[in-house]
């Protein structure tokens, strides 16, 4: 059975006993992995202590070598490299960081690799530290989490002539085909009313931009997270349960 070395956030733990923990760690170059980190939280175990939600490490796991075979892997050991200070100095940091391992986790499949989104949840994780910076760190995962999913929605073009979208202060979003229409009012009751401003936001992520403060009004940031978020719940089927609690953290409610 091969062993791989990664760099990884741990996204989900459960304690197996009192001194091993069933983990789910996204790695950057192998996707999801779930294992079993046997003695993790043993005094001298090579698990930095054991493994915390919201953390970075560099993850050493024996697995199956058949991709298709997605039994638990044997975690042998794990490196603490960064721990996300903001995560756990506000009920808002934290409220954010769990919708956003809570977006990755209901996104994914396991062992398929995504470094851009990884690169994004490591950003995003780091971003909360800083203050006001909330809303602009869910926002960059949740687009990096439909785009590398392959659910980039369409921003630019009318999906029913495929003319260029025209400048408006009101847009339609039809969720079940991603796409921006340019007369809400005409279109079935299931396509969204979207401000101009919102869509200016999310034409700003599709060029690969981070959101600065400033940029756009917080509120237009909100809006945007809420339409990201609320596509995601289309998209998934589902509601996962941290996304409300994030939305309500940096928004004034879903």
């Amino acid at each position: 059975m091969p062993t791989l070395k990664d760099d990884g956030i741990c996204i989900r733990h459960w304690d197996w006993s009192e001194t091993s923990q069933t983990v789910s760690v996204f790695t950057r170059e192998h996707g999801i992995i779930r294992g079993l980190a046997k003695g993790a939280r043993r005094e001298g175990a090579k698990f930095s202590g054991g493994l915390e939600l919201a953390t970075r490490g560099e993850i050493v796991a024996i697995v199956k070598a058949q991709e298709s075979d997605h039994s638990l892997a044997n975690l042998t050991a794990w490196d603490l490299l960064e721990v996300f200070g903001g995560v756990r100095q506000s009920l808002t940091g934290f409220a954010v960081a769990m919708g956003m391992l809570d977006m990755v986790q209901h996104a994914m499949i396991e062992r398929d690799p995504h470094p851009g989104l990884y690169d994004a949840l490591v950003s995003g994780l780091r971003r909360l530290e800083i203050e006001g910076e909330a809303v602009h760190a869910a926002l960059g995962v949740a687009w990096s989490t439909v785009d590398n999913t392959g659910h980039r929605p369409e921003l630019f073009v009318d999906s029913l002539d495929g003319a260029a979208l025209p400048a408006a202060g009101l847009y339609g979003f039809d969720p079940k085909r991603g796409v921006v229409l340019a007369d809400p009012g005409e279109q079935a009751t299931q396509v969204w009313r979207v401000r101009g401003e919102t869509i200016e936001v999310l034409r700003a992520l599709s060029t690969g931009a981070t959101i600065q403060v400033g940029a756009f009004s917080k509120e237009a940031c909100g809006r945007a997270l809420k339409l990201l978020c609320y596509y995601f719940r289309e998209l998934a089927g589902k509601q996962p349960p941290a996304l409300r609690a994030m939305l309500e953290s940096v928004t004034n409610g879903p």
